[in-house]
């Protein structure tokens, strides 16, 4: 949401077995100062991709986004440059006992992550994806991704999918 696409670059996510970083190509949007975006002032990059979110319901609400992730990782998080923005979020300690090996990405992450690069994918598309883990167990980290708003369900029984939630910022 905050990538400037005007440098014909797409944001960039990278997984660490310590952190996970998103970098988003631009500055702070014009007249937005660090102080100004850390106490939660919005000032959306792409109106128009915005809008398209919303319209499809899939923000909750203008400018909320920031604010959630300061409450659980802080502005130390955050790296600003005159070309991108960078944020750096640790894998603490319970998402890396949470089944990861090593630091490595645990069941529900590897299934989040499966869900976001195929939005609206089926359960038997994820049964023929993950063919060593049970339905059971593939419908039980569906519910615990629904539960924690990460994850939702649209469209019919037969022919609707998961997709992740976007959070706008």
């Amino acid at each position: 949401m905050n990538n400037d696409y005007t440098r014909e670059l797409a944001p960039k996510i990278e997984f660490f077995d310590d952190r996970i970083e998103i970098t988003s190509y631009g500055s702070l949007p014009e007249g937005l100062s660090k102080e100004d975006f850390f106490t939660g002032v919005s000032i959306p990059r792409n109106k128009e991709l915005m809008r398209i979110y919303r319209d499809l319901e899939m923000v909750e609400q203008l400018g909320s986004g920031l604010p959630r992730i300061l409450q659980i990782y802080g502005e130390e998080c955050f790296y600003f440059s005159d070309s991108y923005t960078r944020m750096s979020f640790p894998v603490t300690e319970k998402v890396n006992n949470a089944g990861g090996l090593n630091g490595g990405l645990n069941e529900l992450e590897e299934l989040l992550i499966l869900i976001e690069k195929k939005p609206g994918v089926q359960l038997k598309e994820i049964l023929n994806l993950k063919k060593e883990v049970s339905q059971r167990t593939i419908e039980r980290q569906i519910a615990q991704l629904i539960e924690k708003g990460l994850v939702e369900r649209r469209g019919s029984r037969k022919t609707g999918g998961y997709f992740v939630i976007a959070i706008d910022e």
